[in-house]
């Protein structure tokens, strides 16, 4: 499998609780990050919207409230740089973006931001939607990432 270039930038930017920038990210700030230097689509990052990550249900109710946005739209045919949504316990609160078939690009808690595979083990069951911005589907980009 080839990785795509566009990751190189990202992989090892480490873990920050509120962060979005490559001194340090939470997912979602990886996605905010990604979407701003890759596509050029500015994203809310949300910064104090929420106590702590760990505030899973405040955490979901942002999810939930992006997730319902114009802006996105739900898709079954994952391009680089779609939205994967996973559910953690059970609430709808990580995401990752997809890189390749089974590959997708994310930061968790207690590592750096690395590639990983989403079809099976840890992942694997808890994938809940996968979104495309309408932005990134009108100039056709997500397709077209290197």
């Amino acid at each position: 499998m080839i990785v795509k270039s566009w990751t190189n930038a990202y992989v090892g930017t480490p873990f920050d609780r509120f962060g979005a920038s490559h001194a340090g990210c939470n997912c979602w700030g990886l996605v905010v990050l990604i979407y701003a230097e890759q596509l050029g689509i500015t994203l809310p990052d949300y910064a104090g919207a929420y106590a702590s990550p760990e505030e899973q249900a405040e955490v979901a109710a942002l999810v939930a409230a992006e997730r319902a946005d114009p802006a996105w739209t739900r898709v079954f045919d994952a391009r680089p740089l779609d939205v994967l949504l996973f559910r953690r316990g059970h609430l709808d609160t990580h995401v990752g973006l997809y890189v390749d078939r089974g590959l997708m690009l994310h930061v968790t808690a207690d590592d750096c931001a690395k590639l990983e595979r989403f079809e099976t083990g840890t992942w694997g069951h808890r994938l809940t939607g996968i979104y495309r911005h309408v932005k990134a589907a009108s100039n056709g980009v997500s397709g077209g990432v290197e």
